[in-house]
């Protein structure tokens, strides 16, 4: 899950990036009003899916069900009671008050696919990114920087509490959370780099951590590059991690430019104890941007939300690199995807822009089992 780049992650910006981050900025007062009460599903206008009947079925098609994100709708997480949660990254050098003197201090919002309303679940948020609902049916997040908690949480959904599940590591706060993902276990595994924010990097490295049930955190992948999403396959065998390295830490000044990193899927095989053996590349997307927050489906797919500017959109592969289907974002940079539960399990749910948007997809997601 990304921070910056018209979405979730910074870049360097050129003359005319720079120009769509402030005509986005002057839209965000237009398009709030859509954040709440009833909102009609609305057709984007994006290219038609193609790929794989068996992954995406003919004439499925994404809606856009809410677009009042502020500038980055992110962390998309669906719970086993079907409500829909997702950041709303309010980058605090962008999105103000009425009279534009104080920063928003992020939100996280609740869609009610039943009623077709979204209101806002938690405000401020811990700039919260990343989400998953565990096993227990708890909501835990990812917060980033730029004034937020930059520490992992979890929140009792039954009694609204909230508990920090990690903040320090080695005695030092974490760079800026973004992504997390839970095994069978119940271990959690979240990426830790850094895209914006006036917070001091406090770590030496940009790396994927393992929270045991003990509270144990071990830093547990340093070779990612600057690590976005991540997640565990449904055999418990691999562990995914989306490198996205943008080459900055913030946002640029005008006129610089910074050389990208890893864009890549890398694969990890996972042992039962939660160790991770050698790296593999699965999808390298140099030279252009790759994968943001990513999920999986019951036969093992990779769901990727990629941030490419030639092609952005939903791309499937198997687990092996092979590309299945894409699903288009016309020219939107999407951020993370996530499937629903029960009868809409097929019901893939994206963030993208400043939006929410759904499609039906052949294949049903997978999830934590049940305890």
């Amino acid at each position: 899950m990304l921070m910056l780049h018209s979405g979730r992650a910074p870049r360097s910006l050129t003359k005319n990036r720079e120009h769509r981050w402030w005509s986005a900025l002057a839209a965000c007062a237009l398009v709030g009003f859509l954040g709440t009460g009833s909102v009609r599903a609305e057709d984007p206008g994006f290219p038609a899916p193609n790929g794989d009947p068996s992954i995406v079925p003919s004439g499925a098609k994404l809606d856009r069900v809410f677009g009042g994100g502020c500038m980055l709708t992110e962390g998309v997480a669906t719970s086993p009671d079907g409500m829909v949660y997702f950041s709303d990254i309010t980058f605090t050098s962008m999105c103000k008050d009425a009279a534009g003197t104080y920063a928003q201090a992020g939100n996280i919002w609740k869609y009610d696919p039943k009623n077709k309303q979204a209101t806002i679940f938690r405000s401020p948020s811990g700039m919260s990114n990343g989400m998953k609902f565990d096993a227990e049916g708890n909501l835990l997040i990812a917060e980033g920087a730029d004034f937020g908690g930059r520490r992992l949480t979890k929140t009792d959904m039954k009694t609204g509490k909230s508990y920090i599940l990690s903040g320090l590591y080695n005695g030092q706060p974490y760079n800026a959370l973004n992504d997390l993902t839970i095994d069978e276990k119940g271990r959690v595994y979240f990426s830790d780099p850094r895209y914006l924010g006036r917070e001091p990097m406090n770590q030496p490295v940009q790396a994927v951590y393992r929270l045991d049930s003990d509270g144990k955190v071990t830093r547990l992948i340093t070779d990612a590059g600057k690590p976005n999403g991540v997640q565990v396959s449904p055999d418990q065998k691999t562990l995914y991690v989306l490198a996205h390295d943008n080459g900055g830490h913030d946002f640029l000044a005008k006129g610089e430019t910074a050389q990208k990193g890893l864009m890549a899927c890398l694969a990890y095989d996972l042992a039962a104890d939660g160790t991770v053996g050698k790296r593999r590349m699965v999808v390298d997307w140099l030279p252009n941007d790759g994968g943001d927050g990513m999920t999986v489906d019951v036969d093992g797919n990779l769901y990727i939300a990629v941030r490419s500017e030639a092609a952005p959109g939903v791309y499937v592969y198997s687990p092996d690199g092979k590309q299945l289907a894409y699903v288009s974002t016309g020219k939107e940079l999407p951020t993370n995807v996530a499937f629903g539960y029960g009868g809409d399990a097929n019901l893939l749910y994206l963030t993208s822009g400043k939006s929410l948007y759904t499609i039906r997809m052949a294949k049903k997601g997978w999830h934590l089992p049940s305890p």
